[in-house]
């Protein structure tokens, strides 16, 4: 590769030994994530992963597949590559845990206008945390500059992830019933969803985003925003291991309203007690500088509430109780009922 240069192609807008840089910059990077099942390095045409199936007697693979959508345009105004990665990750690796899978295998995408290996490393630097924080390796991806296509200091990052769940340990709902507890897994923030109303609301384009805001404790309007999406895989495994876990929701665009009843079967809804819900201080300033209903922003936003999961409700204080001893604050905020949708009381 090191023979490897195309000066017409340079011409072009795409510098191939740029890419060859990034690869060797993002390796470090790419290291941390290594599990035992990891059988190939980078730099070959597919990434090779060895299944241990050690106590799973009908394994059954499960994928997902996303992107950080329009967030990155804050990435881009503050200059800070470094956890949109992050929220690649999560937001698969959050969306198989739903199933009761653990996450093995990741992959990501990303398109850029102008190869910048030193950014595109930042970039996959998060990737990696976002793997090693949810116990996944990072296999492989693709980096495509497309000069013409997106502006030179632009790129969109979207990812692949493959986990696995015995077949008949799958979380699918079919126990709930009314009267099951529904917990909740506070947010970080405000994820990764939602960002095209964000964006408009506070015109991040054009305005201050790096002043210090009272109602957010002193960070800034862009420091907030770009908080990467929390990972909830771990926790929930450990939880998984402890009780009985009907149904999990991972609360992303659409909120409330669209993302818990597809957790549920059909017949039954959920009653949220707002009193209990722990809602982040962007919500409230999203909704008053916006002039946005309430409805509007439970089905846009998550409110603080990244993850609802449904567990029997003579099991809800030791769930609660392990996911607390797992570093996640979380809490009751209501219960099954009898219904469809969701009921804020």
């Amino acid at each position: 590769m090191k023979d490897s240069y195309s000066g017409s192609y340079a011409a072009a807008g795409v510098d191939i030994t740029a890419g060859y840089k990034a690869v060797e910059l993002m390796k470090q990077h790419i290291k941390r994530t290594t599990t035992s099942g990891v059988l190939s390095g980078i730099g070959g045409f597919g990434g090779l992963f060895g299944l241990d199936l050690t106590g799973i007697s009908k394994p059954v693979l499960v994928s997902g597949t996303d992107g950080v959508g329009t967030k990155l345009k804050l990435a881009f105004l503050l200059d800070k590559h470094d956890t949109v990665g992050i929220d690649c990750v999560a937001m698969c690796v959050n969306d198989i845990i739903c199933a009761g899978a653990k996450p093995l295998l990741f992959l990501d995408y990303i398109a850029c206008g102008k190869n910048v290996p030193e950014r595109i490393a930042e970039i996959v630097s998060g990737v990696a945390e976002g793997c090693v924080q949810s116990g996944a390796a990072l296999v492989g991806g693709e980096t495509a500059e497309m000069p013409g296509f997106y502006d030179e200091k632009e790129y969109d990052l979207a990812g692949f992830a493959v986990g696995v769940v015995d077949r008949d340990k799958i979380i699918d709902s079919s126990t709930v019933k009314a009267g099951d507890a529904v917990i909740a897994l506070p947010s970080s923030g405000v994820h990764s969803n939602g960002f095209s109303l964000v964006r408009r609301v506070f015109d991040v384009e054009n305005s201050d985003i790096t002043s210090p805001v009272a109602e957010l404790g002193g960070k800034g309007i862009g420091e907030t925003l770009i908080t990467p999406t929390k990972i909830y895989v771990k926790p929930v495994l450990a939880l998984l291991d402890a009780v009985n876990v009907k149904a999990i929701s991972h609360i992303t665009g659409g909120g409330f309203y669209e993302n818990i009843p597809r957790s549920l079967p059909e017949g039954i809804g959920v009653k949220i007690e707002k009193s209990a819900l722990k809602t982040l201080p962007i919500f409230d300033l999203i909704a008053k500088t916006g002039n946005i209903p309430e409805r509007d922003m439970y089905n846009t936003f998550n409110m603080g509430v990244g993850m609802s999961i449904v567990v029997p409700a003579d099991q809800a204080d030791e769930a609660v109780r392990v996911l607390n001893a797992n570093g996640e604050d979380a809490y009751i905020m209501g219960e099954t009922v009898e219904g469809e949708g969701v009921c804020l009381m």
